[in-house]
């Protein structure tokens, strides 16, 4: 399986990757803002995951969520968003933009590893 890691923390992007190894993810690339993320989408093959932080520089996750969602190429990759916006508000906002899941941080591995059992991207 193959996860795009989307955080404007180096550490941040660190932590998830390792989580998503542990979790049985076997390519994992990371982008540091939205645009990047893109840059990479448009270059990469088909990614299963994207995980993406909400507060970043240049374009946010909730831009990102949306013009993912508005790129045919990508209607299959399922997008947790994985930030500290923990207002009902915002949560409302990043799944009606076309997030599949929202983990809060911070959060465990365990949290993550539920978010992807629920999504069927790993066993439960």
């Amino acid at each position: 399986m193959r996860a795009l890691v989307i955080d404007d923390s180096r550490a941040m992007r660190g932590i998830i990757a390792r989580i998503l190894r542990e979790l049985g993810f076997d390519a994992i690339e990371e982008a540091e803002h939205g645009k990047h993320a893109l840059e990479v989408l448009a270059r990469s093959p088909a990614f299963d995951l994207a995980m993406v932080d909400w507060n970043m520089p240049v374009m946010d996750g909730h831009q990102l969520v949306q013009a993912i969602r508005q790129d045919a190429r990508w209607n299959a990759m399922l997008v947790v968003m994985c930030t500290t916006e923990t207002e009902v508000e915002q949560i409302t906002k990043a799944l009606e933009a076309g997030a599949n899941e929202y983990v809060m941080k911070p959060f465990t591995k365990e949290d993550i590893q539920s978010k992807l059992a629920i999504l069927g991207l790993i066993p439960s």
